[in-house]
């Protein structure tokens, strides 16, 4: 178990990296969005490259950020139900989600994205927009997000093991949602 460990801590550290630096790309993007913006209004000018640019920059952010959101136990689920249960049945809520719903999803995208992205890249495919920019980038980002969220998913199974195994500690303890808010609740009553 150890050595596993060692390769989730890695997917873990490679994760955060990728996930903190393509924060920055949201910002690009309304650094582009907004220039766009200023030079058309301006200069009554523009062009399809700019808004596809935007896009490009939104869908790096989310695809390449999708694994950090997991890692970070950020993604969405549904604590009406899941909230009621003890931490060990989370953690084998959790762990049968990444091995029945997640991995074959992301291994899929992977098995499907792996050709498209190729064709896109020998043929030069480029926008039907007018003025548009290449497209095997973007393709690439999909594949890339997918790639990043398949070894994201092999890290969490590997450390869900671990916890219920007792080898590590939980490193995300469950805190429902509305807790500050009842805390908030209940010291008000008892002041």
């Amino acid at each position: 178990m150890g050595a596993l460990l060692g390769l989730s801590r890695m997917i873990d550290t490679i994760t955060e990296r990728i996930g903190k630096a393509v924060s920055w790309l949201i910002l690009v993007a309304v650094l582009v969005s907004a220039g766009n913006a200023v030079v058309r209004k301006a200069f009554n000018v523009s062009s399809n490259a700019w808004l596809e640019a935007q896009w490009y920059l939104f869908g790096g952010a989310f695809m390449l950020a999708a694994a950090y959101t997991l890692s970070q136990n950020e993604h969405i689920r549904i604590d009406v139900i899941y909230g009621k249960f003890s931490r060990r049945t989370q953690h084998w809520i959790d762990l049968f989600g990444h091995c029945f719903f997640l991995m074959p999803f992301v291994l899929l995208m992977i098995y499907y994205l792996v050709p498209y992205v190729t064709m896109s890249y020998r043929s030069g495919e480029m926008s039907s927009s007018a003025g548009g920019l290449i497209l095997w980038p973007a393709k690439g980002i999909l594949l890339a997000g997918f790639v990043l969220l398949a070894a994201q998913g092999v890290s969490e199974i590997i450390k869900k093991i671990a916890i219920m195994r007792g080898d590590m500690e939980d490193p995300t303890p469950y805190v429902p949602t509305h807790a500050p808010l009842d805390t908030a609740i209940a010291e008000e009553k008892g002041a």
